[in-house]
C-alpha cells in the first residue's frame, strides 16, 4: 500500500495578488509551471551548460548514508571537479548529490540567468542555492531549519517531490532535536507493518519538470528524488507567523548547537538514541502498540 498522496495543484501563470492572497497567506502548496520562460536560464540551464562555465569547480557531495555522530553539521561526504561529477550524472545513476551550494558565488555570469520574480514574497536576496542530484537518487525527507518560504525551481529532465504540512508531523516519525525523520524509512515504498503511523499521514505529490516551479510554504516537510538527472535553485523568503520565525530562531541558535554538542559528549549512543525516540514518542502520542 502506498502512501496517501494527493497532486499539487498546478496554474500555468498566475497573478501576483492571486498567488499570495490563495496560496501565501493560506499556505498551500502550488506548482506554476510558466514563470521561467522568459528567463535565459530557460533555454541555458542544462547540465551541459552548468559544466562549461563551472567544469573546474571543486563541489561538494553529499550521498544518503545515514547521519553518524562524527559528521559535521552539513558535512560534505566528498569533492570533485563539477566536470567530473555532471560526467558522471549523464553516464549512470549515483547517490552523490550537490546540496545548497552557493555556485553563483563562484560563477557571477549565473546571476544573469534568472529573474528575482515579482509574486508577492520578500525574497531573502542572498545569492540562490543550487541542488544537484543523478538518477534515482534521493533527499531524505526534511523541513527546512529557518522555516521559509521555498520557490524551488526545477531545470533539467524531472524531479519528484513530496511533500507533507506541518500539521503531519505525529505520523512523521520526527527524530527530536533534528529536522529529519528516522532514515531508515523508504518513503518510496513504506513499510506500514514497521512504521504504522504513515498510513494516516496525507501528502501532496508533484513531478517536475524543466523550468517549472514549487511553492513550498514555511515548514512544510519535503521529500525530493531525482527521476532524471538534473538540478534545482531555491529563493527563501523569512517565515510569516510570528510563530515559526521563533521556531526558526530556536533551531538556529539553540537547537543546532545543543544537538552537536550531544553528539560530541555522547557519540553514537545520542544519534541512536534519538531514533529509538522517534518511534517511541510517535506511537505513545498515537497510542499504538511497538
Amino acid at each position: 500500500m502506498p502512501l496517501h498522496l494527493t497532486e499539487i495543484e498546478r496554474v500555468r501563470t498566475i497573478s501576483k495578488e492571486d498567488f499570495y492572497s490563495n496560496y501565501v497567506k493560506k499556505q498551500k502548496p502550488l506548482v506554476i509551471e510558466k514563470l521561467t520562460e522568459d528567463w535565459p536560464a530557460y533555454e541555458k540551464w542544462k547540465l551541459n551548460y552548468i559544466k562549461d562555465i563551472a567544469g573546474d569547480k571543486i563541489v561538494p557531495l553529499y550521498d544518503d548514508r545515514p547521519v553518524t555522530h562524527k559528521d559535521g553539521f552539513n558535512q560534505a561526504h566528498a569533492k570533485m571537479k563539477m566536470s567530473e561529477y555532471i560526467d558522471m550524472l549523464q553516464s549512470k545513476p549515483t547517490n552523490y548529490r550537490i546540496f545548497l551550494y552557493n555556485l553563483m558565488n563562484e560563477v557571477p555570469s549565473l546571476r544573469n540567468d534568472f529573474k528575482w520574480p515579482d509574486i508577492g514574497l520578500r525574497l531573502v536576496r542572498q545569492l540562490p542555492m543550487l541542488f544537484f542530484g543523478g538518477e534515482n537518487s534521493k533527499v531524505f525527507i526534511h523541513y527546512d531549519i529557518d522555516y521559509s518560504n521555498i520557490l524551488h525551481f526545477h531545470f533539467h529532465g524531472k524531479k519528484q517531490c513530496i511533500l507533507f504540512a506541518p500539521d503531519q508531523t505525529p505520523f512523521l516519525y520526527k527524530v527530536p532535536h533534528a529536522l529529519i525523520s528516522r532514515e531508515d524509512i523508504d518513503f518510496d515504498n513504506p513499510d506500514f507493518e514497521k512504521w504504522p503511523a504513515l498510513k494516516q499521514a496525507k501528502g501532496l505529490i508533484a513531478n517536475l519538470n524543466h523550468g517549472e516551479m514549487l511553492y513550498m510554504p514555511e515548514g512544510y516537510w519535503h521529500y525530493m528524488k531525482y527521476l532524471t538527472p538534473g538540478f534545482s535553485m531555491s529563493l527563501r523568503a523569512f517565515p510569516r507567523k510570528i510563530s515559526n520565525l521563533g521556531k526558526a530562531v530556536y533551531n538556529i541558535m539553540i537547537m543546532r548547537h545543543f544537538d552537536t554538542l550531544m553528539r560530541k559528549w555522547k557519540g553514537q549512543t545520542w544519534i541512536d538514541y534519538k531514533n529509538e525516540q522517534a518511534v517511541i514518542r510517535t506511537h505513545k502520542n498515537l497510542h499504538i502498540k511497538s
